[in-house]
């Protein structure tokens, strides 16, 4: 059956603009909108991703006001793991379904050199598995779980002194591939002076390596200006806790020192807040939307690609799905019949070289069996000669024993007539 080339419908370069002479009612699209959403809930899915101990876990707790009840994980683990949780919250009326994938064993092994592979295989899968959902002939996508990494929280050691190899290998392998938000874990553990200047030594480090990490977006006007002042704070500072503590008359999350008290959402001990607000309250949906629109798309793209289909051809002409496909079925069957004509070439020439095996063993074995036929007519004959032999002996034995035999008769009787 051959295919059909159907030319799209031309569109208008100016589309004219019509006043409406009454109230018609496709204002309200954006309260549908808001309304289908929050019937159909969200899904959000972080990933953290940094050494065991950093306080990943607490944070989670910390950032969401709730107890995961996540059990602590072993520094002896071979190699890192990824686990993930899903988690149904609600908060008034609106529903989220919350993953959180932690990387167990991340930066506890001895050679860390490929710490990262279990991350971004993690990633890949993910987007594999939308991907295989979206080509199927029978999607569902509103039932499927979007598995996809929205967010990666980045965690760093508070050493103070920059960022280590592995963090800015790891960085790197992902930055087209979820967004990357670096955080300094426990950061009461250090001085403001000295956290002003880890910050700085870490975003230095990022941009000579050329690691590009989320950056709030500012083309908003309603959160522009916001987004623009926290775009400088990054690296967040932050620390988590699951402890409360009551100062005054309120109860607030905080970490208690023999020399005082750090406040976790104290806007003046560390960036908490500050990654809460940014996190959840303002660029959620933002995430999300680039996770679709850009990560995953350079993944599609590629395993597209891969598969052998594009969008122009060689003179950089629209090539239309279907023709991409009668294309590549062209080339798979033809592909089929020359493995097809290899083989049964190859078959035939066995089949030769058997045949050739075959009589050069036949000719052996005649050759083996003339050989045998004339030993045993050689040792037939000799011995026919033999027991000729053995009989003239015989025969001329018993002669001679009979001559012997009447010669002494003779000699008996002459001896006889003597006497």
């Amino acid at each position: 059956m051959a295919a059909i080339d159907v030319e799209p419908p031309k569109m208008e370069t100016a589309l004219r603009t019509l006043k409406l002479s009454g109230h018609v009612g496709f204002d309200s699209l954006p309260d549908q909108l808001v309304n289908k959403s929050v019937q159909n809930g969200f899904v959000f899915n972080i990933l953290c991703i940094g050494e065991t101990g950093l306080g990943k876990s607490t944070l989670m707790d910390s950032l969401f006001n709730t107890n995961f009840e996540s059990s602590p994980s072993p520094h002896n683990l071979p190699t890192v793991k990824l686990k993930a949780h899903t988690y149904e919250l609600q908060e008034s009326n609106v529903r989220l379904k919350l993953t959180i994938c932690d990387t167990v064993g991340y930066g506890d092994q001895v050679n860390k050199e490929d710490s990262f592979k279990a991350v971004v295989d993690y990633i890949d899968a993910q987007f594999e598995a939308y991907l295989q959902e979206e080509l199927k002939i029978k999607r569902s996508l509103g039932a499927y779980h979007d598995s996809r990494l929205h967010v990666c929280l980045y965690f760093i050691c508070p050493t103070g002194h920059g960022l280590k190899s592995i963090d800015l290998v790891c960085m790197k392998k992902l930055d087209t591939k979820v967004n990357i938000i670096p955080i300094i874990a426990k950061a009461d553990t250090i001085s403001k002076t000295e956290l002003q200047k880890f910050k700085s030594k870490i975003m230095q480090e990022l941009q000579a390596n050329g690691v590009e990490i989320y950056q709030f977006p500012v083309d908003d006007e309603s959160v522009s200006e916001t987004n623009s002042t926290m775009n400088s704070h990054i690296p967040f500072a932050v620390v988590g806790s699951t402890d409360f503590v009551k100062i005054g008359n309120k109860t607030v999350r905080a970490r208690q020192y023999p020399w005082g008290t750090v406040q976790v959402e104290n806007e003046s001990h560390c960036d908490f807040v500050k990654l809460r607000e940014m996190l959840i309250r303002t660029n959620m949906e933002d995430m999300r939307e680039k996770t679709h629109a850009r990560h995953y798309e350079l993944y599609r793209r590629r395993r597209l690609q891969q598969m052998g289909f594009t969008d122009v051809d060689a003179d950089n002409k629209p090539v239309s799905f279907q023709q991409t496909f009668e294309q590549k079925r062209s080339a798979h069957l033809a592909e089929l019949q020359q493995k097809e004509d290899e083989m049964r070439q190859m078959f035939v020439q066995r089949v030769k070289e058997k045949e050739a095996e075959l009589k050069e063993a036949e000719k052996e074995l005649h050759a083996k069996f003339d050989k045998l036929k004339k030993d045993h007519t050689d040792e037939k004959k000799r011995l026919e000669e033999l027991r000729k032999k053995i009989e003239d002996d015989t025969i001329e034995f018993n002669r001679r024993k009979q001559q012997t035999a009447q010669s002494h008769h003779t000699l008996t009787l002459g001896k006889s007539k003597k006497k």
